[in-house]
């Protein structure tokens, strides 16, 4: 089965495979991080725990609900302490879990499964996508200024930038097969998305690689404002759902009654949080990505257009699950892993916790 193939020069992919080898660290040593009470089986007929008890702390890693939260004075009305993390894309929060440093991630529908690939047993306790999802696409592929392709369709023979432990590799894969295409008929670059810097948008203009998957938005803009006169464009993916955000958390988390009692509140408040996200578009743009982040105006607009705009919290994981069974089933075929059964990533006592709260007043 043909494999990703790997990279040798210096610079960004020298780090790529400093990051790529950390992962492999962490296979390695995850029946370790495993002992204890992690390796005794989640009791999901349990009802969750109510009481939350004097000095519990709730790590979480997401910085645009730092800001919201704290913006709101949420923070102040809680009964636990929250310790932000800046810590996102699923390399960063599965290594996070794996040191014990943090207890709540937000990704897209792929960390989770490959923070059970690599042994760190975790469960999703929400799931969000967009309201208007047949408007728009959270991915697009940059183009390799002489990479002379038009379409999908071109992708053949052609070099692809590919992270296994992201989102970005069934958004490859699922294209791959919506324009009748395997992998063999390609290259896979394996090259992680999340090692800092414009690492996508450097390889596709140094022509490295033909063809990567670029967030919609500022990312994508970026590439062509940087390189478009040298001929860099983007291409639609074929139409496939590719919007799915999830919160999740290690199983110990939930093995800690005063956490699990903690993150029960929490979510309540992160569905609140989406809520007001959707009302104040303009507030969070000025706000977080002006004020905070120091980015002009226009592209604060232009992120929050392409990401958080008209967010859903899904209250039936139906359709979850299938996102996450269709990527396990693309991925797990393409790299090797053993398959999953994705209704084991849920723990469906939070099913509903994020949903109610998003239906309530922003």
């Amino acid at each position: 089965m043909p494999q990703a193939a790997p990279r040798s020069r210096a610079g960004p992919y020298g780090l790529a495979a400093f990051v790529i080898a950390s992962i492999v660290l962490l296979v390695i040593f995850a029946p370790i991080w495993r002992g204890g009470a992690a390796e005794r089986r989640l009791d999901l007929s349990r009802p969750l725990p109510n009481h939350v008890p004097p000095g519990t702390v709730l790590r979480v890693g997401d910085p645009v609900m730092q800001w919201v939260f704290q913006h709101n004075g949420w923070e102040k009305t809680l009964p636990f302490k929250i310790e932000w993390a800046q810590i996102t894309g699923g390399p960063d929060v599965t290594e996070a879990f794996h040191a014990g440093a943090l207890d709540v991630g937000l990704g897209a529908s792929v960390p989770p499964i490959h923070a059970a690939w690599t042994g760190i047993p975790v469960r999703i306790v929400a799931f969000r996508d967009y309201g208007d999802a047949a408007d728009r696409q959270a991915w697009v592929f940059g183009i390799s200024p002489k990479s002379g392709i038009r379409s999908v369709a071109d992708f053949k023979g052609k070099r692809i930038a590919f992270s296994p432990s992201q989102v970005q590799a069934v958004v490859v894969l699922q294209t791959l097969k919506a324009a009748g295409l395997k992998s063999s008929d390609v290259r896979l670059v394996e090259l992680p998305s999340s090692i800092g810097g414009d690492v996508y948008a450097n390889a596709l203009a140094s022509g490295d690689v033909d063809v990567a998957p670029l967030g919609a938005g500022i990312v994508a803009e970026r590439y062509v404002r940087k390189f478009g006169r040298d001929g860099a464009r983007l291409l639609r993916h074929p139409p496939f759902r590719d919007d799915a955000t999830v919160v999740y958390v290690p199983e110990t988390v939930l093995a800690d009654p005063g956490k699990a009692a903690a993150l029960k509140i929490f979510l309540r408040y992160w569905g609140r949080a989406q809520a007001w996200i959707n009302a104040h578009p303009e507030e969070l743009a000025k706000g977080y990505y002006g004020d905070h982040q120091g980015l002009p105006i226009a592209d604060g607009r232009l992120i929050v257009a392409a990401t958080t705009g008209n967010l859903h919290v899904a209250e039936d994981w139906r359709r979850a699950r299938g996102v996450e069974q269709a990527a396990i089933d693309l991925l797990g075929a393409q790299m090797g892993h053993p398959r999953l059964n994705a209704a084991d990533l849920f723990d469906p006592r939070f099913q509903t916790i994020a949903a109610d709260a998003a239906k309530g007043p922003a």
